[in-house]
């Protein structure tokens, strides 16, 4: 049955994986048996979270682009394949927030939320892609959330782009499942990341999610490393076009 979960032999590239659940995700798989592509635009905390992973064993690669420009991410994600190995898995990570009310929500928060949630799944995916349809296999998990299916006051366009990942996840089963290619979304609900600092320090924002939530708590990251693990495995073989939500029961719940 383990080696249904083992990564052994597999190389993963997650994208924003310096910190919170893209960090967490790294270790996660690493601890798996898969040798880890850590991606980041920020050079130095990439530098730090290497050094990190390396304490704990296991092969650890750098890749430094950014997610939204298509041409640094091709030039990267080819250097890679044609230098250092094949990208088996990839888990589209990068992300980012912008808390305004929609009717003051500046027109540029937008276009960035667009290109860092949504543009960036399609530019790495794209890439890597067309590297794993040469081989016949591999898997691809895009980051979606909770507000892939729900709605807060001032993150419209945030909880635009993750309906949009959750689609473009559909769109890309659909595509390329015929090539042997598994692609599959986890929607995360409220987990303690630097991304949720502010709501985690807000005691009225934290006592709400505790009543909304049926587990009654937040989500620590560690528990989205099982549902990566499973989607990135032989495990979930026959599983395409899945968005899985990792929420403490949030969605089911009125």
């Amino acid at each position: 049955m383990s080696s249904l979960f083992s990564l052994s032999g597999r190389r993963a590239l997650i994208t924003g994986s310096s910190q919170g659940i893209g960090f967490a995700l790294a270790k996660g798989l690493a601890e798996a048996g898969a040798e880890i592509i850590l991606n980041g635009r920020d050079t130095g905390k990439l530098a730090d979270a290497a050094v990190a992973m390396e304490g704990q064993g296991g092969t650890v690669h750098q890749l430094a682009f950014d997610a939204t420009d298509h041409d640094s991410v091709r030039a990267a994600v080819d250097a890679f394949e044609a230098g250092s190995g094949q990208i088996d898995i990839l888990i589209n990570n990068a992300g980012m927030q912008h808390r305004t009310e929609l009717e003051n929500f500046p027109a540029d928060a937008f276009e960035r939320l667009l290109q860092t949630n949504i543009a960036s799944v399609f530019h790495v995916g794209q890439a890597v892609a067309r590297h794993m349809i040469g081989r016949g296999a591999g898997k691809i998990i895009n980051i979606a959330s909770v507000q892939t299916a729900l709605a807060r006051p001032g993150i419209a366009p945030y909880t635009a782009t993750k309906g949009a990942v959750a689609n473009l996840t559909k769109g890309m089963a659909t595509d390329w499942a015929k090539h042997g290619l598994q692609c599959n979304a986890i929607a995360p609900g409220y987990f303690d990341t630097p991304l949720n600092a502010a709501l985690v320090a807000d005691p009225e924002f934290s006592a709400w999610l505790e009543k909304r939530t049926p587990a009654g708590r937040w989500g620590q990251v560690e528990e989205l490393v099982g549902a990566a693990v499973f989607l990135s495995s032989v495990a979930s073989s026959f599983v395409n076009g899945h968005t899985l939500f990792v929420d403490g029961g949030i969605t089911a719940s009125l």
